[in-house]
């Protein structure tokens, strides 16, 4: 049984190195800071402290299953590995369709922001390497402590404009699911991962609200806010779904939001 490797053992990173565990692989976990992640060292994780910004190489085991969840870098990264993964897996993000309102596996990227730009320089680069490579193009990731239940609670959350932009989300345990089956599969390309019920921002703000008993968040200039809260996009991604076998578990934010409060 081939090692996995996350490179970036985050928010979305550790939930995939806890799935693969209890499936029985040995991990290897990259991090800034290895005392984040005790609680997988003790589960039987291999914890390697690696920064981008330390010099030092990053060895990976030939024939590994790698999932880089690393935002923005490619070229340094690779440059600084040695072994040869048998297969990669990247997540991306929604952001590289740019302003494309309605996107599932036939749209083309066209990012209209640098982050997005540079995201899908990553993405090329991932799929240009000669190794079997999937990219996984998740929307807004949401869970415990993250996501617009969090900001709402502490009166951060502010909708844009009358919020009628449309906004796609994934669970991270959903997401986490994706990236398990990816990284065990062998499909390649690249696809847009997201749940079954794209919703206008006010949407998910009314029910936040209801939910959590608090006041709705007030409106604001679109052009105010964050990139990623511009955006105004429905993503189907049951095209990855369907070739990876998956159902979700959270379908729907309404599902998922109740259970990450």
């Amino acid at each position: 049984m081939p090692e996995v490797v996350i490179l970036g053992c985050g928010y979305t990173g550790r939930r995939v190195a806890e799935r693969m565990l209890r499936g029985g692989h040995r991990v290897m976990v990259t991090v800034r800071n290895p005392s984040l992640v005790e609680d997988l060292r003790k589960f039987g994780a291999r914890v390697v402290e690696f920064d981008l910004a330390q010099p030092g190489g990053l060895e990976i085991p030939n024939g590994a299953l790698v999932l880089h969840s690393i935002p923005g870098f490619a070229t340094q990264l690779f440059a600084r590995m040695t072994g040869q993964p048998h297969r990669v897996v990247y997540l991306s993000t929604t952001g590289v369709y740019g302003a494309t309102r309605d996107v599932d596996e036939t749209t083309s990227p066209a990012p209209d922001t640098e982050s997005g730009k540079q995201r899908l320089a990553v993405e090329e680069e991932v799929r240009g390497r000669p190794w079997s490579s999937l990219v996984l193009r998740p929307a807004a990731i949401y869970g415990p402590g993250r996501g617009i239940h969090v900001s709402m609670r502490e009166g951060r959350f502010q909708l844009a404009g009358t919020g009628d932009n449309f906004v796609s989300r994934i669970h991270v345990d959903d997401l986490a699911a994706h990236a398990e089956a990816a990284l065990l599969s062998e499909v390649t390309g690249a696809y847009p991962v997201g749940d079954e019920l794209p919703c206008t921002s006010r949407e998910i703000a009314e029910y936040c609200a209801q939910l959590l008993d608090v006041a709705m968040p007030p409106p604001v200039p679109r052009d105010t806010l964050h990139e990623t809260r511009r955006a105004d996009r429905r993503v189907d991604g049951g095209a990855i779904r369907r070739l990876l076998n998956l159902t979700l578990q959270y379908p729907t934010y309404r599902e998922g939001i109740a259970a990450s409060v």
